[in-house]
């Protein structure tokens, strides 16, 4: 059996996070295992079933390029575990682990890039260094979709591994609607839906200011905010200032978001910039119209008609006018468009673990 390390920041209910699980839930781990190594020492809200399906985790310290110390506990770890594969989630910063990979005698290194660009924050130009130098440490490259590789990897060969589901779990179903909206005490209410972290490039600011102009116009309009992050106190407060509170539900992380999303009415992804978002598979499987911003490719438009693209710098009555118009559009079952197109789960995972057995 062939152990390959993915490489994550924490193994929490994330996007990111959340593909590698349907990953390692489908692949056959009678030939491929996944460990992980994390960089925080408590344990992620996935560590227990990872363990149950067979997966190591281990630790390094948080990813610092200034702290000699993790250079060295980066080394140790390489050292004293060997694998032939080692596939690195970090965007940008792939480059650490991966050079102390390749130092170790690693033979096969994959830099995965699951994203269009960086947070423009004091760690921007350590990021953007770290892109330029991750040719010399990785031998293959991995992007979530064309935009991101084509970003990440300029001039460089690179698969583009799919952002898949368990499109099964998605197919829309009334019971299961109305079970969840009788959790919430919804009853013809309009539910506009978004599933994503606290953090800044979801662009929850515009998001509840989206919000707030549409209830004016839509008196049954609910906004159901799934997902938890650094920043859900600030948007709390924000939300309160907008006087919205009891129109916003906020769910906290869950692990049933494709039973959640059987409940909404519209799926709203104002991003501030994306690489291949999981969640538009999900909302599109369930059969909801998506709302998105210009900066989620459109490459992930995957049922036609279903994906309608707002510019961030259009006004805000653009943005209500096409959550308005999605009214009219009938709920249907689209597991099989995507299927066609490679995002089940289960054959992404067959097609993973031939790459990496082509490998080894």
């Amino acid at each position: 059996m062939l152990r390959v390390l993915q490489v994550v920041t924490k193994m929490d209910r994330c996007g990111l996070e959340t593909l590698l699980m349907n990953y390692y839930r489908n692949i056959d781990r009678s030939k491929v295992q996944f460990d992980f190594l994390t960089h925080r020492e408590e344990r992620g809200q996935y560590d227990d079933e990872i363990e149950q399906l067979g997966g190591n985790i281990y630790h390094v310290p948080h990813l610092n390029p200034l702290y000699p110390g993790y250079y060295k506990a980066l080394d140790n770890f390489f050292l004293t575990h060997p694998y032939k594969i080692v596939h690195s989630h970090l965007d940008c910063t792939s480059t650490f682990p991966l050079r102390a990979a390749k130092k170790a005698g690693v033979p096969y290194r994959i830099a995965h890039i699951h994203s269009t660009s960086q947070d423009k924050d004091f760690k921007y130009p350590i990021k953007m260094l770290s892109k330029k130098m991750m040719p010399y440490y990785a031998t293959d490259f991995f992007a979530c979709g064309e935009a991101a590789g084509k970003w990440a990897f300029p001039g460089k060969k690179f698969v583009v591994m799919k952002n898949a589901i368990d499109t099964a779990k998605y197919i829309p179903n009334a019971s299961i609607r109305s079970k969840v909206r009788k959790e919430f005490n919804l009853e013809n209410e309009f539910l506009v839906g978004h599933v994503g972290r606290f953090d800044p490039p979801k662009n929850h600011d515009f998001l509840i200011k989206i919000f707030a102009e549409l209830k004016k116009i839509e008196p049954t309009a609910k906004l159901m905010l799934v997902g938890g992050g650094d920043r859900e106190t600030e948007i709390i407060q924000k939300i309160e200032r907008l006087g919205i509170s009891k129109d916003v539900i906020l769910t906290g992380v869950r692990s049933d978001v494709n039973e959640l999303m059987q409940a909404m009415d519209v799926f709203v992804l104002p991003s501030l910039y994306e690489g291949f978002p999981v969640t538009m598979m999900e909302a599109q499987a369930s059969g909801l119209p998506c709302i998105v911003s210009d900066k989620v490719p459109m490459e992930c438009a995957i049922v036609d008609g279903l994906v309608t693209s707002v510019k961030l710098s259009d006004e805000i009555s653009a943005w209500v006018t096409a959550i308005q118009k999605t009214k009219d559009i009938e709920r249907k079952n689209h597991t099989k468009e995507l299927s066609e197109k490679g995002y089940d789960i289960k054959q992404a995972a067959d097609w993973l673990k031939n790459y990496y057995i082509s490998l080894s």
